[in-house]
């Protein structure tokens, strides 16, 4: 295996002098042509400027990273000078017919300056689809601030650590032992920090898949809760109860939650039990009487069919939506369904089944 030689000071500065002399001798004989490519170069710089001042105002035509137009506007708007100076002598340099090495030079800080460019470019759509993903919630923007800046984070390392080993490579360095280090490196921190990487993926995952927002009620296992914060590590519920509960963002995922506040409808089952003494076409009425009752009180009529004959009675099973996603308004749907029946099955004379208890024998008293 052998070592690469580095330069001395003497070998810079005799390579500095030849290609001083080299430019020089180019410049006195291509003139004109350098004349002819600069006008060029300068025509492209402005033209890519015009570019880039009409990406500012399409970026100003959305509001933030709401809109595409202004994803790209403002993708556009980070083109820097350096990679606009550098495209524009790279165009025309053919015209200008330069010498081996000036033209290495162009080719080298164009590469550098392309490679740069498109990794700006790069980070900011990946912000703006982040953004665009997210921030149109206006109520989990609290919540999604700190985890957009670890996304911020970690993009802006990945993209330009990958701009970095193209721009070597493309300098002719030998980047295998940089790149095995790289993952080596990448590979014990994920093992080091294995369990925080979990709950922040996760938090990822709320994030963009949205199972569930800041104020909606969850349940899981067996416990549920009002969503206040969603966290980078956990994701913190407020109880029935008024307590808060601060549960794990990975571990909330293993569970199957159930958003109450995304029902349509809450159901509504009812069992009535009639005494078998109802007559026959008083317990045929049953359907039509519960189906009334619901409708009276703006319920959906589902079923109110006869389930059993039991020992002591006969049951019904009834079943009805209530319009609104909120327990407690079902809770009194429920309540004003069950007076609208009883009321309706007085008037028609059908008797529930009551339960019989002989009386209680007094205690015997001897003599």
């Amino acid at each position: 295996m052998t070592n690469a030689i580095l330069p001395s000071g003497d070998d810079i500065q005799l390579q500095a002098r030849s290609f001083l002399t080299e430019a020089s001798d180019w410049v006195r004989v291509h003139w004109a042509d350098i004349l002819l490519a600069g006008a060029l170069a300068v025509g492209i710089f402005f033209a890519i400027h015009l570019v880039r001042a009409w990406g500012l105002r399409l970026c100003r035509r959305g509001e933030g990273a709401a809109t595409w137009y202004s994803i790209l506007g403002r993708a556009l708007g980070k083109t820097n000078n350096f990679f606009i100076v550098m495209t524009s002598i790279w165009l025309v340099s053919s015209l200008a017919n330069p010498s081996p090495s000036i033209a290495n030079v162009i080719h080298v800080l164009s590469t550098v300056a392309t490679v740069l460019q498109g990794a700006v470019w790069i980070r900011e759509l990946i912000f703006g689809v982040v953004e665009h993903r997210t921030l149109d919630e206006s109520n989990q923007n609290y919540a999604l601030s700190s985890a957009l800046g670890i996304i911020r984070m970690l993009v802006t390392i990945l993209v330009f650590a990958i701009a970095l080993v193209v721009v070597l490579s493309n300098l002719g360095v030998n980047v295998t032992g940089l790149v095995a280090g790289l993952g080596i490196g990448g590979i014990a921190i994920g093992l080091a920090a294995q369990g925080i990487f979990a709950d922040l993926f996760a938090a990822l995952a709320i994030i963009f898949d949205k199972p569930f927002r800041i104020g909606d009620n969850i349940a899981f296992g067996t416990s549920k809760g009002k969503v206040e914060r969603i966290g980078l590590k956990s994701t913190r519920l407020r109880g029935p109860n008024g307590e808060e509960r601060i549960v794990a963002n990975k571990k909330l995922l293993d569970y199957e939650l159930l958003n109450n506040s995304n029902r349509e409808y809450r159901r509504i089952t009812l069992t009535i039990r009639l005494a078998y003494s109802t007559p026959g076409e008083k317990a045929a009425m049953v359907p039509e009487l519960v189906r009334q009752a619901v409708e009276g009180e703006k319920c959906i009529f589902g079923k109110a069919w006869l389930s059993d004959f039991a020992v002591s009675s006969i049951d019904y099973e009834i079943e009805f939506d209530s319009p609104s996603p909120s327990a407690d308004e079902a809770d009194e749907k429920k309540h004003k369904v069950a007076m609208a029946i009883l009321k309706r099955f007085d008037d028609e004379g059908i008797n529930f089944f009551a339960p019989t208890q002989a009386p209680a024998t007094p205690p015997s008293v001897s003599p």
